[in-house]
């Protein structure tokens, strides 16, 4: 699949009106052709940061088919657990732990994020490396 991985950072902007990357994601969409994609903890993550305004806009908006979102299996647990365990010090989160195990699943490397430092410490399969896509 010729796809993206989005992490909440550039969710965030696209409905939350005040934040200052917002032009930024806007302008990356309009010239993306790749399939969006990324896991459910990071759309929890997500809701977090905006307002019930911005969470309505955001679920419609993966409603219309603009984000595919995979759900993290309970089967996936062991997996996620050895990475917030590898990067500890990295204090990772769930959500950023989905995001190497669906990167892992789909062989998608390319990553939409702000989160440049740690998905440039992190690390997939055969120490592989993260495609940090420039969007800001």
């Amino acid at each position: 699949m010729n796809g993206v991985i989005v992490d909440t950072g550039f969710l965030v902007p696209l409905f939350r009106p005040a934040e200052r990357l917002r032009a930024s994601a806007r302008e990356f969409l309009r010239d993306n052709t790749r399939q969006l994609i990324t896991v459910a903890p990071v759309i929890v993550e997500t809701c977090f940061f905006l307002d019930p305004d911005g969470k309505a806009r955001l679920l419609e908006w993966i409603q219309r088919g603009a984000v595919s979102v995979t759900e993290v299996p309970s089967s996936a647990y062991a997996d996620i657990r050895l990475l917030i365990r590898k990067y500890a010090d990295r204090d990772i989160d769930f959500a950023d732990a989905g995001i190497i195990w669906l990167a892992e699943k789909t062989g998608n490397r390319a990553v939409l994020t702000v989160d440049i430092r740690d998905f440039s410490i992190f690390r997939l399969t055969k120490r592989k490396r993260f495609d940090l896509v420039k969007w800001y």
